[in-house]
């Protein structure tokens, strides 16, 4: 069994150091979640594990031929198609494939047989890397993965440049799973992503054959995927066994008995110390001498970093009627696009309302109509009275990039600075954070001084589109705080599955143009959906016959194919695929024997049986990826 080994990893920029002692294992087949605060190192780390960064002490040891992949967070690409950013996956194995072709052509216009014997010995190595590569199923491989990653025949044709950024690492993770390595790095795989696509990825990983080491502060993915923990604080790696939800457990019962040992430790100083003061000189000072050396050697406890809770005092937010916003039969267009028709909604004072559904179903537009920035093409959407609208957009218009972070909340609202570093620290800003430039803030922070200057304008109906986004885990949670204590009425838009389940009392599904609504937060929502799918009814002898498909001269022009007579096609079509491929297995061993080109006739014609049954097998490939995409 391949095992990645970690042994007392060090790195430090300068004179801070990042990390050191870092020390673990990683098998092949398991699931491994690496966790810890923003800026704690961990893209750092992994990119020490691929030798992408130098690091200043320790040891990397890989299996000899194991490979590894990597998706990073932020993803690079040249000026490709996507058919050809997929097939950069490929390299090594196209290069084989034209010294292939450079040694058939070779072997052909060769006569001597001793220099074509040497010629086909090198055709052999060849082939054999050519095949370890997956030379002969790339193609297929390559529109296989595309489309389980949700890309369609047409997006092939399109610039890498024009995918959004949830596309783009989705292409990423295409490359990355083609070679199906045997150690796969994922580094925030969720980012950007809807969640019937972190689900798809979630199966994929469970059932991956090699080693997952995964960032993510995605803590329902972690549940779902990681089966240990690995958490990067302090400078140094605390393994937990288990998912997200374990580690939480074993961590709060790590940090109570860390607790009480560092109690009893400093009652230990602190008597001793009393001993050293007392008696420095006298009698005793011998003995008090010796119990200063005892302390000076003695391994100090840390003190495990409490979290106080949330502290956060809303203001001005003042109660509105009980109906605070009502969609009557609405009709929403875009750019000339009807994104959804004849929906109605009402939404109720004190409601902490979800709204999900797959990218571009049309979130964010149903939020533009309750802000009024898109009127209704048709129907009615009505603010109820006394309704203060605040808008949390993902882009954070609201902040002055010229201005200092305590600046923002002092200007704005006109407090006092203890006042406002005390707002402040509630959204984890502390220390000199405070008077950091809004310019050279991140994402995570832009997001977290957004939210708090939104909720200290005392708005009592939020809307807020994705407001965990760039989020790590300590400020998701700051947030999640500050939303359950906030008195009154929110709709959130929101992937995180994680953070829905603990701020939401209903949820509003946005799919296929249709707004469907769940009594509960979204683990109901869940078990409601699992409940509502069809159980598939096997077809009765009798209606399979009486539904064969007609010849095709009776089928109507244009007629699609049902779907169970799709289904019986592809199965048709894998059964003669793998046909062909032994066939053409059997003409690649002849043309690798060298008696098969003693005869330049016979050489020839056996290349030329087998480029027939070659293009036989890709005419396979092609209809039944047509196929598949019907389905």
């Amino acid at each position: 069994m391949g095992i990645l080994r970690v042994i007392n990893l060090h790195k430090a920029f300068g004179a801070e150091t990042l990390f050191a002692g870092v020390s673990f294992e990683l098998k092949r087949g398991e699931k491994v979640g690496l966790i810890g605060a923003n800026g704690a190192g961990k893209t750092t780390l992994l990119r020490c594990l691929l030798g992408e960064e130098a690091y200043d002490a320790g040891q990397v040891l890989l299996p000899a031929g194991e490979t590894v992949g990597y998706v990073e967070q932020d993803c690079r690409f040249e000026h490709n198609t996507l058919y050809q950013e997929l097939l950069s996956a490929y390299r090594d194995v196209l290069a084989w494939q034209e010294e292939l072709r450079r040694l058939e052509a070779a072997a052909e216009a060769e006569r001597d047989a001793a220099v074509l014997e040497d010629i086909m010995a090198q055709y052999a190595k060849a082939l054999a890397r050519f095949e370890h590569g997956g030379g002969y199923a790339y193609e297929n491989n390559i529109r296989r993965v595309a489309a389980g990653l949700g890309f369609s025949p047409e997006d092939f044709e399109r610039e890498v440049a024009t995918f959004s950024g949830g596309q783009k690492t989705r292409i990423a993770l295409a490359k990355a799973l083609l070679r199906q390595p045997d150690f796969l790095f994922l580094d925030e795989p969720t980012n950007h992503q809807d969640i019937g696509m972190v689900e798809w990825l979630e199966g994929y990983l469970k059932e991956y054959a090699g080693g997952v080491l995964l960032i993510s502060h995605d803590r329902y993915f972690l549940d779902q995927v990681v089966e240990r923990v690995l958490d990067l604080e302090d400078k140094g790696i605390v393994e937990y066994k288990g998912n997200y939800s374990r580690y939480l457990a074993q961590k709060a019962e790590r940090c109570e008995a860390q607790l009480k040992a560092y109690a009893k430790q400093q009652a230990y100083i602190a008597k001793n110390q009393a001993f050293i003061d007392r008696y420095r000189a006298g009698v005793k000072a011998k003995q008090a001498r010796g119990r200063q050396s005892q302390l000076d050697r003695l391994q100090r406890i840390h003190a495990p970093v409490e979290n106080n809770g949330f502290a956060f005092n809303f203001i001005n937010v003042a109660a509105s009627a009980e109906r605070v916003a009502e969609l009557e039969a609405v009709t929403a267009a875009y750019d000339g696009k009807v994104v959804f028709a004849n929906q109605s909604l009402l939404i109720r004072r004190g409601e902490g309302l979800a709204l999900i559904g797959p990218n571009g179903a049309g979130k964010t537009t149903l939020l533009k109509l309750l802000t009024g920035e898109l009127p209704a093409a048709a129907g009615r959407v009505k603010l109820g009275s006394r309704v203060k609208l605040g808008y949390f957009s993902q882009e954070h218009e609201g902040l002055d990039p010229q201005r200092k972070v305590i600046e923002e909340v002092m200007f704005d609202f006109g407090l006092n600075e203890e006042r406002a570093r005390g707002y402040l620290g509630a959204f984890l800003f502390s220390g000199d954070d405070v008077f950091k430039l809004v310019a050279d803030l991140s994402g995570g922070e832009k997001a977290r001084l957004s939210l708090l200057k939104l909720m200290l304008a005392g708005p009592n109906f939020l809307l807020l589109d994705e407001p965990t986004n760039h989020l790590d885990i300590p400020a998701k949670e700051a947030v999640e705080a500050a939303i359950l204590s906030y008195p009154g009425t929110y709709l959130i838009v929101s992937h995180d599955r994680y953070f829905l389940d603990k701020i939401a009392d209903r949820v509003i599904e946005l799919e296929d143009g249709a707004i469907t609504e769940y009594a509960g937060n979204y683990s109901y929502y869940r078990e409601k959906k699992a409940a509502a799918k069809p159980e598939p009814v096997a077809e009765k002898p009798a209606a399979a016959a009486a539904g064969r498909e007609a010849p095709a001269a009776l089928r109507p022009a244009g007629a699609r194919k049902r779907p169970q007579d799709l289904a019986r096609l592809v199965e048709k079509l894998e059964m003669t695929i793998r046909e062909l491929e032994y066939e053409v297995k059997y003409l690649e061993q002849r043309l690798n024997d060298p008696a098969t080109h003693r005869d330049p006739a016979a050489s020839r014609a056996a290349y030329e049986e087998y480029a027939a049954k070659k293009a036989e097998l890709d005419a396979k490939y092609s209809e039944w990826l047509e196929a598949t995409a019907e389905v």
